[in-house]
């Protein structure tokens, strides 16, 4: 599988951006943010230090900047991916239910596709209506390079996209998770573990794929080449066919649930009894993961914390003007009957 890169963007056309500001002052880009559209909770000293910044490298502030209002209403907007896939979209559930539990309404913009024009131009949106903050639900690399470009005074906060320390991150340890689907057939007697992999552009998928790995090599086990699928049923459906006509396939681990339910249709239709002759273990939990034929070994993960912690992380960042960390998810393993030990 071909890896990905994300790589920094530099000063264009020789013009200061916000992070060249930030870096020359030695504080946060936010905080120059604040600076600039006159917040008062920033220290005399650190504004003075901001503005000489600004004085030396010559900056302006874009059309985005300009048009902040200092006073937001209690509205949270999300950035997040047009799609049915159950991750995204359990996430947004959950930033909703937290949202309201604080007393903001949430608005939502929606990206047919995740590119960096796009990304930025959602956020630009959100902030003409003067919301209080974003949460950007879309994990891709993509999203990743756009908010390090980010040039705004609005609190964001992103879901599993590596920022560069830009904005605080939210994510579900998809190594630890992938990890423990893995011990979990090796520890059934499996000697060889595939993985159906999700699509190259999701920082999910690269998690799941170094826990799977990572998993395999302490072992001391053989790490097979994953297979590529694109988080569609359709796609484990068209995997299984392949697992199908290899008799020494005993365990996979699939990157998702909905790509394990392909695998489970597939062996059907093979003859391949499911967990007699193959382990299928999945990732997510969905809510249909119980009732498959047979119940699907999954790894959960818990989206109602993740979007608790996202608005907590966004209150946070409105109120102190402080990035800081926010722990991981850990997942958990929910063991069912598509897995078995090895006769």
């Amino acid at each position: 599988m071909r890896t990905f890169r994300t790589r920094r963007r530099g000063t264009v056309s020789g013009r200061a951006v916000i992070k060249d500001v930030a870096r020359l002052a030695g504080v946060s880009s936010q905080t120059v943010s604040r600076v600039l559209n006159e917040y008062p909770n920033v220290s005399p000293g650190t504004r003075e230090r901001v503005l000489e910044a600004v004085r030396q490298l010559g900056y302006r502030r874009n059309a985005m900047a300009r048009g902040l209002a200092a006073r937001r209403s209690r509205i949270v907007g999300v950035v997040t991916l047009e799609t049915v896939l159950h991750g995204p979209a359990a996430t947004l559930f959950g930033v909703e239910r937290a949202a309201r539990a604080e007393g903001y309404s949430v608005s939502v913009s929606t990206l047919e596709r995740i590119d960096h024009r796009g990304v930025l131009s959602a956020l630009s949106a959100l902030a003409d209506q003067s919301v209080a903050g974003v949460v950007v639900i879309a994990p891709q690399g993509a999203t990743a390079r756009a908010l390090r470009d980010l040039q705004s005074a609005i609190p964001v906060v992103a879901v599993g996209a590596d920022t560069g320390g830009q904005t605080p991150v939210i994510g579900v340890d998809q190594r630890a998770g992938a990890r423990m689907a893995v011990e979990h057939l090796i520890g059934l007697g499996h000697r060889e573990v595939w993985h159906l992999a999700g699509p190259p552009d999701w920082l999910e998928s690269w998690g799941r794929i170094d826990g799977w790995r990572s998993a395999l090599e302490d072992a001391g086990l053989r790490v097979p080449d994953p297979m590529a699928g694109d988080w569609s049923a359709r796609s484990g459906y068209t995997a299984g066919l392949e697992f199908a006509v290899r008799a020494s396939t005993t365990a996979i681990f699939a990157g998702n649930d909905q790509m394990a339910l392909g695998l489970l249709r597939a062996f059907h239709e093979r003859g391949i009894r499911v967990p007699e002759d193959v382990s299928v273990v999945g990732f997510d939990d969905i809510p249909e993961a119980a009732f498959l034929c047979p119940p699907l070994t999954t790894i959960r993960q818990d989206f109602d914390e993740v979007g608790r912690r996202c608005v907590a992380a966004l209150l946070h960042t409105m109120e102190t003007d402080r990035l800081e960390p926010v722990p991981v998810v850990v997942p958990t393993l929910i063991a069912r009957d598509s897995t078995a030990r090895v006769v």
